[in-house]
């Protein structure tokens, strides 16, 4: 079995978009810390919507409403820049997705948004000296929520993956048989 998929369907943006519009529901059900599936959303947008526009938007836009609904914080903007990097990344950095591909990038983005996420912290918290010592608590403070962090990362990522894999192989497989 091939494991790496093609957007070539004219359906299957519909498939990606109700994938990640399920995952940010999926932020509104109790949960542990940060076991959440942003980088899935990121992931999967970057890598396989066309239109780079719709890429940031659709996760963004879904975070923004889960957001919403949860409630607003001082470090969102971190999250959003964070999001919007990983859509950039997965864009460019996965000009072919695999399972692989795909769980390597995942683990990537989980650093990549613990790092930027407590560098927010430490910048917007008065708890944190503003000295590269302060710095270094923030990060140590997150420690705790990076395992949520990767694992959520890696699980959602590959979950929604293998969804999206799915849906287009059947999808595929309705349109060879009309």
């Amino acid at each position: 079995m091939k494991d790496e998929i093609e957007m070539p369907a004219v359906m299957s943006w519909k498939w990606l978009v109700a994938i990640i519009m399920f995952l940010a529901l999926s932020r509104c059900l109790p949960h542990p810390p940060n076991f959440t599936p942003l980088a899935a959303m990121s992931l999967l947008s970057g890598a396989f919507l066309r239109d780079w526009r719709l890429a940031l938007i659709i996760p963004l836009g879904a975070m923004l409403l889960s957001d919403l609904y949860l409630g607003l914080h001082n470090s969102m903007l971190f999250v959003y820049v964070a999001m919007a990097a990983i859509v950039i990344f997965s864009r460019y950095g996965l000009q072919r997705v695999s399972f692989f591909r795909l769980t390597l990038a995942s683990a990537l983005s989980a650093v990549w948004f613990f790092l930027l996420t407590n560098f927010g912290a430490w910048l917007g918290n008065e708890i944190y000296a503003p000295t590269m010592n302060g710095l270094m608590q923030a990060y140590v403070a997150g420690i705790p929520f990076f395992r949520n962090t990767l694992l959520s990362s890696v699980l959602f990522t590959l979950l929604a993956y293998l969804a999206l894999f799915s849906a287009v192989r059947w999808q595929h497989s309705r349109t060879e048989t009309v």
